[in-house]
Formats: structure tokens, sequence, C-alpha cells
């Protein structure tokens, strides 16, 4: 079963947490892409240190390996405050965050991944720590019972979610400042893989650090495992120096292709194209046919093959492209290739 954390290359298994760590960027000047969101942060911090104020709440969304943990942590490094991390699923009670926010410093970020997946009872308890720095408990039980309220240091909240539909719109509301990360362009993953690998001490050539970022899904954490693999490989049937025959050596063992599409990605679009006619068909159908959950599919895999065009959402279900069935090798439905046939044309009729 694939990993949310495991985008892409299940086979290669999970890396050691102190390397991630390592190849992070600290501050925002190291941190390569989201151009317009490193202005905005530039800006909301550069604020608050003016007023001696926290920054205010964040909200992070995107698909998987983007840098919402690396954001979260980089905002707390230039505020000069402590980072504590946590998960939606991880907080069962308020009990639990409860002792989350009375631990925080003045000004301290606490880090929530996957915050949509927060229990509605935390939630609610989340809403008067966000606005007003104050947690609502009740003391006693039954006649006797009261409300008491406990004031908390000031901090912020840096929320992450891969499924932003999810979040309840009070709890999207409490943020002040909304960002979503896009996929990379491959330019910014060649500056990301070439500084990863001087932290590592690889030696690559410009080749290879082309030829990688073209293959990483437009995702700096599988850029970063693509490294670390042809890294590996280059170690064990050359000499440590990865050239463009052993990266493409590596890469082919690890079955990625020229798109950056793995074994998940083209089994999803054979399943669609040869076993469903090409669909549409529903995400858990997809998911039962696979040993998947279908929001692994939904979060992980999906992402990517939308915005290359080989799938499309429908109300129906998930329908594969003409450009799914042209990646296979597989013959075009010729209902398909006509329409896709007429978007050309219309294409080349509308630039005359």
């Amino acid at each position: 079963m694939i990993d949310s954390e495991e985008v892409l290359l299940p086979q290669a298994g999970r890396e050691e947490p102190e390397l991630d760590r390592q190849l992070r960027p600290r501050r925002l000047a190291e941190f390569v892409g989201q151009g317009q969101i490193k202005d905005q942060l530039e800006i909301l911090m550069g604020a608050a240190r003016m007023r001696a104020e926290p920054v205010e709440h964040l909200l992070l969304c995107g698909p998987p390996g983007l840098g919402k943990t690396t954001l979260a942590n980089i905002v707390a490094a230039e505020m000069g405050v402590s980072l504590r991390v946590t998960s939606g699923p991880a907080i069962e009670f308020q009990g639990a965050l409860a002792s989350l926010l009375t631990s925080l410093a003045d000004g301290d970020v606490l880090f929530i991944d996957e915050v949509h997946r927060l229990q509605r009872s935390v939630e609610e308890s989340l809403y008067p720590a966000m606005e007003e720095f104050a947690f609502d408990f009740v003391s006693g039980k039954g006649a006797g019972a009261q409300t008491m309220r406990l004031a908390l240091q000031r901090f912020t909240v840096v929320g992450a979610t891969t499924r932003e539909g999810m979040l309840s719109a009070p709890l999207r509301d409490r943020f002040g400042a909304t960002f979503r990360l896009e996929f990379y362009r491959p330019d910014e993953l060649r500056t990301i893989v070439a500084r990863s690998a001087r932290l590592l001490e690889v030696e690559i050539d410009e080749h290879s650090l082309d030829l990688i970022s073209a293959r990483s899904r437009g995702t700096p954490r599988v850029a970063n495992r693509l490294l670390r693999r042809v890294r590996d490989f280059s170690q064990v049937k050359g000499d440590g120096r990865v050239t463009v025959a052993l990266a493409l050596d590596a890469l082919s063992l690890l079955e990625v292709d020229e798109l950056g599409l793995g074994s998940s990605d083209r089994r999803l679009l054979g399943l669609i194209c040869q076993q469903f006619g090409g669909g549409p068909v529903g995400l858990s159908t997809l998911g039962a046919a696979l040993s998947e959950e279908p929001h692994t599919l939904e979060e992980v895999v999906e992402p990517y093959l939308i915005q290359l065009g080989m799938l499309k959402r429908t109300p129906r279900g998930r329908v594969a492209t003409a450009g799914a069935y042209r990646h296979l090798g597989l013959e075009i439905p010729a209902e398909m290739a006509a329409v896709d046939l007429g978007a050309v044309e219309d294409l080349f009729d509308g630039g005359s």
C-alpha cells in the first residue's frame, strides 16, 4: 500500500528523518520556488516583527512533498521562536490540545499537519485559542459544572492540508492567510537537486541534474529521494560519481519513466484504459482493484496525472485522456481520437 508520506517509489522505503532535516532549507532565502508565497510570507513576518506580535495563523494547502512542513520550520526560524509539530489525528481529545497549547511560549509556532482530520470537539476548542488566545474547558460534573477559561501565550498556528475542501468553514476562516503550494518547474527542481547534491557531497554532472529534475513529478521530496537512490546505485555500480548512464540505469531499475511516472501511476492509467474502457470509473472501484486506499489514490497519485493531462475527474468518476493512451502505447479509441483531433484543429484555427 502506498504511504501518503512516500510520494512515489514505495519500494525505496522510508528515509531517515535526520537526512530529510539535513536537506531541508532553514531560511526563506534558501527556499526555492513558490515565489509569490515567499513574497507574502516575507511581508507577513516583517510586519509581525515590527509590531512585536506573532505571525498571523497560516494555512498551507497542496499535494504532499511540496514544502508545507519546511515553510512551517522556516517561519519559526525567521521569527526566532520554537516550533511544535503535531498532526490532526494525533490530537485525539481536548485534553491533548490543552496540553499542547499550554506548553507554548510567547510567539511559538504550532504546526498541525493534516489539520482537516481534527476531531470536531478538538476543532471547536481550537477556535477561541486561535482568536482570543484562551482555552475554554468545563470543570466539574452535573449541576455544579462550570465553564472556565485559561489564558494562553500568543502563538501562531500553521495548518497543513492536502484536502482543503474537507476543512470546515469556521476553521478555514480563522486563518489569517491561506497559501496553496503548486508543483515545481523543472528549473526549480534542478536548483533543489544541485543544492542537495552539494549537501550530500555527491559528484553529479549537469545532464544528470536535468534528468533527475525532469522525472521528479514537480515535487522536491521526490527529487531528493531520486537523488539518494541514484547516489546509492552509482556507489554500488560505479565509482560514486553520478553520470547520465548510471542515472538512467538507476531510474529504470526504480521504474520511473521519462515523465516521472512510477509503476503505481501506470497501473492506475492502465486499469482505467484497458479494464474500464477509459472510464468513467469510481474512485472506490479503482481503490479496490488496485488494493489501495481511495484517499491515497486521490491525494498521492492523481494530482500529478491530472496536471499532465492524463486523467480527468468528473462527477461520474475518473476518465483517462488520449494522452494516457499515448503514454502507455495503447490505441486511442476512435471517439476519443476524434475529439482530440478536433481540439488540435481548434487550437490552430484560433491562432491563425
